[in-house]
Formats: structure tokens, sequence, C-alpha cells
């Protein structure tokens, strides 16, 4: 089993930047694929950002392209989301997943159900 714990949301006025952080354990890591998904009041869980195992390929959503970044630190055990310019649309709960995806595109990383495990999330609000 692997446990996701996510940290580093907060209060950021918009137009600003937080840095997320996954920390992972009980399994190997590096041979995972990973993802950022986050969820808004009243909205369905949203995907925002794929990495793969290797750090070789990432795929965002068209929502955050140019604004988010993510990346891993196997040696870590870490995923990172760096959001910069950030939007007051962007405030959510945000949450890491694992997962052994067949890929990194279209079609597979934006769906909830390729991913094994999940973190507890970490609020980010954002305000005008």
């Amino acid at each position: 089993q692997v446990q996701l714990v996510e940290s580093g949301g907060g209060l950021v006025q918009a137009g600003g930047s937080l840095r997320l952080s996954c920390a992972a354990s009980g399994g190997t890591f590096s041979t995972y694929a990973m993802g950022w998904f986050r969820q808004a009041p009243g909205k369905e869980r949203e995907f925002v950002d794929a990495i793969s195992w290797s750090g070789g390929s990432t795929y965002s959503s068209d929502s955050v392209k140019g604004r988010f970044t993510i990346s891993r630190d196997n040696a870590k055990n870490t995923v990172y989301l760096q959001m910069n310019s950030l939007k007051v649309e962007d405030t959510a709960v945000y949450y890491c997943a694992a997962g052994r995806l067949p890929g990194i595109g279209s079609g597979v990383v934006e769906t909830p159900g390729m991913y094994d495990y999940w973190g507890q999330g970490t609020q980010v609000t954002v305000s005008s």
C-alpha cells in the first residue's frame, strides 16, 4: 500500500504563487505515475496535472497550462505542484494520486479511476 500526504496549501492573493508537496511512503514511488486533481465546493473532482514515473513526461489541463508545473524528486519520494499566477477559480481542495498508468496523455491521466492511491487533500484558497 502507498500512503500519500499533501501539504503546502493556504491562502494567497490572485496573481500569487504556492507550491504544493505530496510525500509518499509504503511503496516503490519511482514506479508510479503521479497526478494532481482538485475539487471545489459543488463541483466534480477535476484533473490538473500528471507526470510519468521517471519525470520525463508531463500533461497539464488546459485550465492550468502555462501557470502550473508538476515535478517529482524520486530520491525524496515527493511530487510537487508549483502554482503561479493563481486565479480565484483555482480555489479548491487539491489531491495527489498515484497509479501505474499506460501513458501520460489525453484520455488517460484525466480519469480518477486510473489512479490506485489518493492523499487526503490540501486546501488552496485564492482571494481577489
